[in-house]
């Protein structure tokens, strides 16, 4: 079980506090292209943001950085940064795919990775692929258990399969747990905008609540703070996603799936600069500790010893195998 508490980071771009950089260091430019949301976004791209940020104060070398706020500046910027020389250029996101394919191909020399990717075929490009159904079948342990009206919720942002994917592991894992429970379940629209309206995100939130849930699950990224506020202002439970959430509404939110993204970005930037750097696919799920959920002293009232019992011995079947949780992305269906 992550134990792990990952607190929002701000600083200025390109600000570091390191020691004196060595030679070696200083020849080293990478550069990392934030989705849609921005890097503070309190969810996914904020995640890659601590990455980011541990490897600078460690290394006290700069990122050059650049946050798309429209679906245009995808592959502009990061050409852009490969124009610049970056040795390496990390892209946030399944959005960017289609643009860093195309320039890793014109940037050959140029090292690239991608979060949340894992269908391209580039020699210098790295793909991350995170089992998030694995740690989404423990929110929904925990909802299950957490939930006294036998009803819970989930709020997805843009409805693609991945996000399907969360959907599909958390009601499994509720059913689990409860097989009478009722889940329901809205996704937030179908451009890239579903993934920073919170106003939508609240009114969806609001809707599952006045049909009885009394625990909500979030996978919408901006949109999501939106779902934990409302859930917070009915005095329900929410549960966050990819960073720790609980600041968010301190005393509502039940826990967080996190998305270890900030040890992706951060060991991306370190192979690359120590000469390390392999293309490929790395998934990280349960047993690589790339997905889990948060347990602190913050949620610990919340997260009785009871839930956390449970949890952990669902984490243990599915690194066993003995809980086998279906990945939607495989056959883009529930059977749940």
């Amino acid at each position: 079980m992550l134990k792990a508490v990952l607190a929002g980071l701000a600083g200025a771009v390109f600000a570091v506090s390191a020691p004196v950089v060595s030679a070696q260091a200083q020849d080293f430019k990478p550069a990392v292209v934030f989705d849609m949301g921005g890097k503070f976004d309190k969810s996914f791209n904020e995640g890659v943001w601590n990455g980011v940020k541990r490897f600078m104060d460690e290394t006290g070398i700069e990122v050059m950085e650049f946050e798309v706020t429209n679906e245009t500046q995808r592959e502009q910027a990061i050409t852009r940064m490969a124009q610049r020389g970056a040795d390496l250029v990390l892209g946030v996101g399944f959005a960017q795919a289609d643009a860093i394919d195309k320039v890793a191909q014109e940037y050959p020399d140029t090292k690239f990775a991608i979060i949340d990717v894992y269908w391209l075929d580039q020699p210098n490009l790295r793909q991350y692929r995170f089992e998030e159904h694995e740690g989404s079948y423990l929110a929904g342990v925990a909802a299950a258990m957490a939930s006294k009206t036998g009803t819970v919720g989930f709020v997805g942002g843009m409805d693609v399969p991945l996000i399907r994917k969360f959907a599909c592991g958390y009601v499994q894992g509720v059913k689990d747990t409860n097989a009478d429970a009722t889940v329901l379940q809205n996704m937030t629209g179908t451009t890239p905008l579903a993934w920073n309206d919170p106003s939508k995100g609240a009114e969806l939130a609001q809707s599952q609540i006045d049909r009885g849930a009394d625990v909500v699950y979030h996978a919408a990224g901006g949109t999501g703070l939106g779902v934990i506020r409302a859930t917070a202002d009915e005095g329900k439970l929410a549960i966050g996603v990819d960073s720790n959430q609980e600041d968010v509404a301190p005393g509502s939110v039940l826990t967080s799936m996190l998305k270890r993204v900030d040890n992706a970005a951060y060991d991306t930037l370190m192979d690359a600069k120590n000469g390390e750097f392999t293309a490929g696919i790395v998934s990280l799920g349960l047993e690589q500790e790339g997905v889990g959920l948060v347990e602190n002293d913050k949620n610990a009232e919340l997260m009785t010893p009871e839930i956390r019992a449970a949890v952990e011995a669902a984490e243990k079947g599915i690194i066993s195998g003995e809980i086998k949780v279906h990945n939607y992305e495989d056959d883009q269906e529930c059977p749940v």
